[in-house]
């Protein structure tokens, strides 16, 4: 059974997307519309309980969580290289790097979108405070990563790895959530190689079609 990739534009499964790109798989992309809450239907629910993209159908069952989803596409596709699986130590470190934009990155981005998880839905004092800590919470976390996290000129030094198209993914937010890049030149460095690569060229393009 081919994989199927359950994707919403915007969203980190642009990740997962360019990683399938990259290893040359073959995949099916089905567009979750989350503007009108296709994540909270019966049938979507029955795959991902968790309500969220991205999500993985493989014929193993369905998969969550854009690092495992990576590691996932690495560890299926070895020959594409997209991770050291030989070497447990560099491995933990790709992991550690990916988690981090999943744990603190992706949730500094959540608080100005999606404050509701965290207080009540009317408490509109709360979600605006937290909307306007965004711009220096994600701003802080690209901080870090530019100044110790980023080796250039990929995120792992000289080699291409699952962290690059997850950094890229969340580094397309940056200006949508105020924060100013010129202050960040490996990252904008890094951004701009990542668009250059065929495989994110032809992600987006199936995500902009999708």
């Amino acid at each position: 059974m081919m994989d199927t990739l359950y994707f919403a534009p915007g969203t980190c499964s642009l990740a997962v997307h360019i990683a399938l790109e990259e290893v040359g798989a073959p995949f099916q992309a089905v567009r979750v519309d989350l503007a009108h809450g296709q994540q909270r239907g019966a049938d979507y629910l029955a795959l991902n309980p968790k309500g969220r993209v991205p999500l993985l159908l493989t014929a193993q069952g369905p998969l969550t969580e854009t690092p495992a989803l990576l590691l996932y596409v690495a560890q299926r596709f070895p020959q594409a290289g997209l991770a050291p699986l030989d070497d447990a130590f560099t491995l933990a470190r790709i992991q550690a790097f990916n988690s981090y934009l999943c744990s603190t990155v992706h949730v500094a981005h959540a608080h100005g979108k999606r404050g509701s998880r965290w207080v009540d839905a009317d408490d509109t004092a709360a979600i605006e405070a937290m909307r306007r800590k965004v711009p220096h919470s994600y701003g802080e976390c690209f901080e870090l990563i530019e100044r110790e996290l980023l080796q250039g000129p990929w995120v792992m030094g000289e080699h291409y790895t699952i962290a690059d198209p997850y950094l890229f993914t969340l580094a397309g937010w940056l200006e949508s959530d105020g924060v100013d890049p010129s202050h960040l030149p490996k990252v904008l460095a890094h951004r701009q190689r990542m668009a250059e690569r065929p495989a994110v060229q032809r992600a987006l393009a199936r995500v902009q079609l999708g």
